[in-house]
C-alpha cells in the first residue's frame, strides 16, 4: 500500500480547544493528525448531513415510542380511577349522622393502609399494568366456560 501524499497546512488553535484535542488524542492514544484528519472528513462529507438526519429521526422515533407508552399509561391510570370513583359512588349508600365519626375514623386508617400499600408498589412492585397484561393473557389461555 503506497502511502498517499500529504500537503502540509499550518493552521491555529485556541487554547482551549487544541487543549481538548490533545487529551482526546491522549485518552485515544492516536495521534492529534489523524483526530483532525477524521474531523474534517467527516465534516466535508457528502453524506455526513445524511448521518445525522438518521441519528437525529432514530433518537425522535424512540422518543415517540416512549410517549405513546407513557400516554397509555396515563390512559389506563385515568380509566382505573374514574372505574374505581363510578363504582364506589353507585355501591355505597349514605351512612346516618351516629355512624359518620366511626366511619371517618375507619376511613383515615384504610387511607393510610392504601397510601402504605401504594408506596411499597411503586418502589418494589408488581404494577397494575404488568398485572393487568398478565390477567389478560391468562384469559386468552383459559378454555371458555361452558
Amino acid at each position: 500500500m503506497t502511502p498517499r501524499p500529504r500537503v502540509k497546512h499550518t493552521f491555529r488553535l485556541p487554547a482551549d480547544l487544541a487543549r481538548q484535542l490533545a487529551d482526546h488524542a491522549r485518552s485515544r492514544r492516536v495521534s492529534q493528525v489523524a483526530i483532525v484528519e477524521a474531523a474534517l472528513a467527516s465534516f466535508l462529507s457528502p453524506d455526513g448531513a445524511d448521518r445525522l438526519e438518521a441519528a437525529v429521526s432514530r433518537r425522535l422515533d424512540r422518543l415517540t415510542r416512549q410517549a405513546d407508552r407513557l400516554e397509555w399509561h396515563v390512559e389506563l391510570s385515568n380509566e382505573t380511577l374514574a372505574l374505581f370513583i363510578r363504582f364506589w359512588l353507585t355501591s355505597n349508600a349514605p351512612l346516618p349522622d351516629t355512624a359518620l365519626a366511626a366511619a371517618q375514623a375507619m376511613g383515615k386508617e384504610r387511607w393510610e393502609r392504601f397510601v402504605e400499600s401504594l408506596n411499597r408498589r411503586m418502589e418494589l412492585g408488581p404494577r397494575l399494568a404488568r398485572e393487568l397484561s398478565q390477567d389478560v393473557r391468562k384469559r386468552s389461555t383459559e378454555p371458555p366456560e361452558a
